[in-house]
């Protein structure tokens, strides 16, 4: 890279705050002009965030592009034009989660532009409350696509895992058209009838099983969805989703903050799950658990698995006895810790610990890491 142009990137990096210092820096640099106002038009609103002077006599730095009259699509069309893949990427992260410029999830032309990516669907999630009609579409769209993708790289892996202990005593069910569960099949996959075409788009079948479940092992997922806890939401409905369809297993769903919403109903369809999650607000533990007792029927053949940061929200003490009351009736309580999107476990190890002290059992696993403990419990 010759000087001139290391130069000019150095000044796109510190922004229009360093004219005086780098005078005519990005001259002779290709492109480089349009990419310090693009730059600009986003990160000129630090100085608004931070109640600071802009440069140049004041104004916003974001005045260059928005006195043109530039929308929000035709920016992120620019920006896409102009910069790197990882670049965009970074960029348009910074719009929405530091600058909340939520136009980018709210405004079905730029919806579109977006390529489906794990960090676009948090987003997506975390703005849906903004959002209807064609871009709720839209979304509903990107989130199928994005879990289906991580369903496709975990299922085959836990399903390997769990079936060889589940298969003891009982074989597959046959993906053959005398199984198919007609009414099932058709039910589940309404939401994809397509008018125009007066076809039904079957994304899934559903097959009855030949095999007699007897006496299953009943899981239960609590699923804390504060807002800290998003990545942890995710992969709870995908290995939720994942869970329900094999044999021998019966799955309930429970997600909370303060309050308490069961999406049993909606496990077999992970999009529609995290669809339904509203993330933010406080956290009531111990309530959640008073729900998911209630629901326990056999307690030496149930699972009970508490996603969480074990940052209780009511007094500690009644989390410490909904704990106690689970353990001592035979209920395995495991008690799964958030981890961070790069799988380090995030959470409060004081509260985890007095949890374990009342019988549950309190670790940070990835999904297939819970897979094999699950095996192990149930074999």
């Amino acid at each position: 890279m010759d000087e001139r142009r290391a130069l000019a990137r150095w000044r796109l990096v510190l922004g229009q705050f360093a004219n005086r210092a780098l005078p005519n820096a990005l001259g002779g640099c290709a492109g480089y002009d349009r990419m310090d106002s693009l730059l600009d038009y986003l990160y000129g609103r630090e100085y608004a965030r931070r109640k600071l002077r802009a440069p140049g006599g004041g104004q916003d730095r974001s005045g260059g592009l928005a006195s043109e009259g530039i929308s929000v699509p035709e920016w992120v069309t620019k920006v896409r034009e102009l910069f790197p893949r990882e670049t965009v990427e970074l960029i348009e992260r910074h719009a929405l989660e530091r600058y909340e410029m939520t136009e980018l999830v709210t405004d079905p032309e730029v919806l579109r532009k977006f390529e489906p990516s794990y960090e676009l669907l948090k987003t997506v999630l975390a703005f849906r409350h903004l959002m209807q009609g064609e871009v709720l579409e839209l979304a509903r769209r990107l989130v199928r696509k994005v879990a289906e993708e991580l369903r496709r790289k975990l299922e085959s892996e836990i399903r390997r895992t769990l079936w060889g202990r589940l298969s003891r005593q009982h074989r597959s069910p046959l993906r053959v058209s005398r199984n198919l569960d007609v009414r099932r099949t058709i039910r589940d996959n309404l939401k994809n009838y397509q008018p125009e075409r007066r076809a039904l788009l079957v994304e899934r079948l559903h097959f009855f099983s030949r095999v007699r479940r007897h006496n299953p092992w009943h899981i239960l997922m609590a699923v804390d969805c504060s807002g800290s806890m998003m990545d942890s939401v995710i992969h709870s409905a995908v290995m939720a989703g994942i869970f329900h369809a094999l044999p021998s297993l019966r799955l309930h769903i429970v997600a909370f903050d303060t309050r308490i919403l069961d999406l049993t109903d909606q496990v077999a369809d992970p999009t529609e799950l995290l669809m339904s999650v509203q993330l933010g607000g406080g956290t009531l533990i111990a309530r959640a658990l008073d729900y998911c007792e209630g629901l326990v029927s056999q307690p030496h053949r149930t699972i009970l698995i508490l996603v969480t940061d074990f940052e209780e929200g009511g007094p500690p003490g009644d989390l410490v006895r909904a704990v106690r009351r689970l353990a001592e009736s035979g209920v395995r309580v495991l008690g799964l810790a958030a981890l961070d999107p790069e799988a380090r476990p995030i959470y409060d190890r004081a509260m985890a610990q007095r949890c374990a002290d009342a019988g549950a059992e309190v670790a940070a696993l990835t999904p297939l890491a819970l897979a094999e403990w699950l095996g192990k419990v149930i074999g």
